[in-house]
């Protein structure tokens, strides 16, 4: 009876979707205590890792990127206090204090994407200049921006499939160390996307089909050229630690700013999710550091909700891994949105698996909504972000506003009052001028 009535919830699941009617999923697997499995272990020790790099990348990134000598060269985005003037919907004061992290103002990039492209690409720099004897224990990172290491880098090309944040965030690093770089891309993605990286030198690569068939394009060309690198957003670890590091950083800025995370004081985390990597990085390192406390939600398209029809197919079948390939096409769903950054068809398997018990749920938004909430954000308070970034405005409102969501507090015995709420907007400060107007409209 139990499986029956999770086949009629996803199937009403489904129909809601296909209507445009928005959702919150709660994860049956969530588990508040986190795991100590294999890849875990090996995901933890890569981040540490991870920050133990960015700490002696920042010489180089302060040298070679004169806007970051106020901040020393350390990449990082504000995480401010949400204006008095906006509120999301059903926030009053008793359900908490809200704050943005504001990976729309990220350095150089404009975009969330920035933590985990840089990182990788600046990884596969390091790894080819000491493979050949540029650089030794005791180098500093400046040694990457050395004349002997842009002659080894320009032989070698740096290739990405994107929707267009990524793929910024990887031609302007490989062009600042003087790699090659090329984005594959749908041709219906954004044109304004593709002039601005084409402005930067990168090489745009168009492809007819959706984003994942881009992706697949270039990984395969990759594949038959020995001096071609591809950054697979889908399946690569570096990507995903980098993306883990913004953690510790929100780790400091609340502490700076004296806000506890404690079972009475829990965090909640809304992350806008396309195909996994950048939000599932980012919850990994969270429930690293506050696990238990923290509770983190996706939030997707209504048209292109693939972690969610990853993971609820997974658990609708009461498996104890995700299953691979599933796509929101089997949903009946046609993956068209005004949020283009997540128009995403198929979910990352590895990440689906990594958060298969670390996610609490996933909720979706309608293009009305995010646009509504990006015009209603901006007119408030002056903040331009892009409607991919505008999907985590609609977290708190349809946690609080919803059966699912009452019951999932209720559930995890969340003290509302004494919580903080973090909504991650992943970018939008780079959109050109009319574009953004056009938003308004």
């Amino acid at each position: 009876m139990a499986h029956q009535g999770s086949i009629m919830q996803t199937e009403n699941l489904i129909r809601q979707l296909q209507k445009n009617i928005p959702v919150l999923w709660t994860n049956p697997h969530f588990h508040d205590v986190d795991s100590t499995d294999s890849v875990t272990k090996e995901l933890s020790g890569l981040r540490l890792e991870a920050i133990a790099r960015w700490q002696w990348l920042e010489s180089f990134i302060k040298e070679r990127f004169p806007e970051l000598q106020s901040t020393a060269g350390i990449l990082d985005a504000p995480l401010i206090e949400l204006p008095d003037q906006y509120q999301p919907l059903g926030a009053h004061p008793d359900t908490g204090r809200y704050l943005i992290q504001e990976d729309h103002q990220f350095p150089i990039a404009g975009s969330v994407k920035a933590r985990g492209g840089f990182y990788e690409v600046l990884l596969f720099a390091e790894s080819l200049a000491r493979q050949h004897g540029l650089l030794t224990e005791l180098s500093p990172s400046t040694a990457l921006g050395s004349d002997e290491a842009r002659a080894l880098f320009s032989q070698y090309r740096i290739g990405v499939g994107s929707t267009g944040n990524l793929g910024m965030a990887i031609g302007l690093m490989s062009a600042a160390l003087g790699f090659q770089a090329e984005v594959h891309m749908s041709v219906e993605a954004k044109e304004w996307k593709k002039q601005r990286l084409r402005q930067h030198g990168v090489k745009v690569v168009e492809h007819s089909g959706d984003y994942a068939k881009a992706v697949e394009a270039g990984r395969q060309q990759a594949e038959l050229d020995e001096k071609a690198y591809f950054v697979d957003d889908e399946r690569s670890k570096a990507l995903f630690v980098g993306y883990s590091t913004a953690a510790t950083c929100v780790q400091q800025k609340l502490a700076m700013q004296n806000i506890e995370v404690s079972a009475e004081h829990p965090l909640l985390v809304y992350i806008p999710c396309g195909v996994g990597g950048a939000p599932g990085g980012i919850a990994f390192g969270l429930r690293q550091l506050f696990a238990p406390h923290v509770h983190i939600f996706f939030v997707e398209p209504c048209a292109s909700p693939c972690v969610l029809a990853n993971l609820a197919s997974s658990a609708l079948a009461n498996e104890d891994s995700v299953r691979d390939e599933v796509s929101v096409y089997d949903w009946g769903l046609n993956n068209q949105t005004i949020a283009d950054g997540l128009a995403v068809p198929t979910a990352s398997g590895f990440v689906c698996s990594v958060m298969q018990q670390r996610l609490s749920g996933v909720i979706t938004a309608s293009d009305e909504e995010m646009l509504d909430r990006l015009r209603q954000l901006y007119k408030q308070t002056g903040i331009k972000i892009e409607p991919s970034a505008a999907a985590a405005l609609l977290g708190p409102e349809r946690l609080l506003n919803t059966i699912e969501g009452q019951t999932y507090l209720q559930r995890q015995h969340i003290n509302l009052s004494k919580a903080t709420h973090i909504l991650w907007t992943t970018g939008g400060s780079l959109v050109p001028e009319e574009i953004f107007s056009s938003w308004l409209k």
